[in-house]
C-alpha cells in the first residue's frame, strides 16, 4: 500500500459492548493490576508531566507520560519482564530467545540479568549501535546477541527458526497477553496521576503491544477517551492491516523509525486495536524528525525516532484537541547520536 507523504488517518468504528466484554475476558483490569506486582522494584513509574509549552502551542492541556525515563530508557522493560516472571523457572532455564530492532531487547536483557538465566537475542544488522551496545550492558555474560537480517522481520523469523529447534522459551515483543498486559501498566499509572478526564491519549504502535495493553486498560477504566494509535508511513503495517481487515505484511518497510518498524501486527494485537482504538493516523517521518530536533531544542528532552511520533502528531490534530485534556506517550528515548544529520536532513526535506 503506497501511502501519502501528508499524515493520513483511519476512523475505526466504535467498540461495541460485546468488545468490550472480550476484552475484559483476555485483558481484564486485575492482570495489569498482577503485572505491576510483578513489576514492583523493577521498573519506574515514571513521570506524567505537564508540558507548558505544548499547552500553549495547541491550546490545550497537554501531559507527557515518560517512558524515555524507564531503566532501560523504554516501556519495553514492563513487558519482557512480566511475561518472564510469568513463566515457570524450569523453562527459563532452557533457554530463552527474543527478536528485538533494540528495545525490547534491552528489556529482555535486564530481565535475564535479574533472574539469572541464559538468553539469545537476535537483532537486526543494522540495529543502531547505540541499541546494541545498550543490550549487551544490560545483559552482560547471561546474553548473545546475533546480528541478523536487514530489518526487525527477517530477524524475527531467524529467532523464530532457533526457538523451535532447540525448545527455548520466545519472550515475543507484542504478540504476548502477558507482554501486553506488562505494557499496559503504563496506563495505570497515567490514569492514576492526574486528576483531570483524559479526552485523547496517543501512543505510538510497532507491532501494537504497548497500545493493545494501554487501550484495553482504558476501554475499562476510562472508556470516554480516545486512543489515538500513531505510526510512520515506512512502517504502517497497523493502518494497512485495519485497513484490509486482516494481519497483513507490510511491503517496502523502511526501517528508519526502528522501534516501529514491524511488517506484520500480530493477530493479538490487531483483534485488540480493531475493538479498542478511536484511530490510527500515519506520519512522515520528516515529520517526525522535525519532532525530534524541536523536543531537544524547546525541552532538553532525548527521544528516538518512535519515541517522536506521538509528538508530530499533534499538529495534525490540532483543531481536534483545542481546548481538550490530551496524554501522549513518549515511548524511548534510546537514540544514537550518530544518527543526528540523517534526522537534521529528513527534517529539512519535510520542511
Amino acid at each position: 500500500m503506497k501511502i501519502s507523504v501528508f499524515a493520513v488517518s483511519l476512523v475505526l468504528a466504535a467498540s461495541s459492548l460485546q468488545s468490550l466484554v472480550d476484552i475484559e475476558k483476555q485483558l481484564p483490569v486485575k492482570a495489569f493490576y498482577e503485572a505491576r506486582q510483578r513489576l514492583q522494584g523493577i521498573a519506574y513509574h515514571t513521570p506524567l508531566l505537564y508540558s507548558s509549552n505544548l499547552s500553549e502551542k495547541y491550546d490545550c492541556n497537554v501531559f507527557v507520560k515518560r517512558e524515555d525515563l524507564q531503566v532501560v530508557r523504554s516501556y519495553k522493560i514492563r513487558g519482557a519482564y512480566n511475561k518472564m516472571m510469568s513463566t515457570p523457572k524450569e523453562l527459563l532455564d532452557k533457554g530463552v530467545v527474543c527478536a528485538s530492532a533494540g528495545n525490547h531487547a534491552q528489556g529482555v536483557a535486564f530481565a535475564c540479568a535479574k533472574l539469572k538465566v541464559k538468553c539469545k537475542i537476535f537483532m537486526p544488522a543494522q540495529a543502531p549501535k547505540q541499541k546494541v551496545n545498550k543490550v549487551r550492558g544490560f545483559g552482560r555474560e547471561y546474553i548473545e546477541i546475533i546480528l541478523t537480517g536487514k530489518n526487525f522481520d527477517e530477524a524475527f523469523a531467524a529467532a523464530d527458526e532457533y526457538t523451535r529447534r532447540t525448545g527455548s522459551t520466545f519472550v515475543h515483543p507484542f504478540n504476548d497477553l502477558k507482554v501486553i498486559a506488562g505494557q499496559g501498566t503504563v496506563g495505570l499509572e497515567i490514569i492514576e496521576d492526574i486528576d483531570l478526564p483524559i479526552d485523547y491519549l496517543f501512543g505510538a504502535i510497532g507491532g501494537g503491544g504497548f497500545i493493545s495493553g494501554v487501550s484495553s486498560l482504558f476501554r475499562q477504566l476510562s472508556p470516554e477517551t480516545k486512543i489515538i494509535g500513531v505510526e510512520p508511513t515506512g512502517a504502517a503495517s497497523m493502518f494497512q492491516s485495519l485497513q484490509a481487515g486482516v494481519p497483513t505484511q507490510f511491503q517496502n518497510l523502511d526501517p528508519f523509525v526502528d522501534g516501529a518498524a514491524v511488517g506484520k501486527p500480530g493477530d493479538l494485537t490487531f483483534d485488540i486495536c480493531k475493538q479498542t482504538l478511536t484511530e490510527i493516523l500515519v506520519v512522515p517521518e520528516g515529520k517526525v524528525c522535525t519532532s525530534i530536533l524541536e523536543l531537544y531544542n524547546d525541552e532538553g528532552i532525548v527521544v528516538e525516532p518512535a519515541g517522536a511520533l506521538t509528538i508530530a502528531s499533534l499538529d495534525f490534530y490540532k483543531d481536534k484537541i483545542k481546548g481538550k485534556t490530551i496524554v501522549v506517550v513518549i515511548s524511548g528515548g534510546n537514540n544514537d547520536v550518530n544518527r543526528t544529520e540523517d534526522i537534521q536532513r529528513r527534517s529539512k526535506e519535510y520542511e
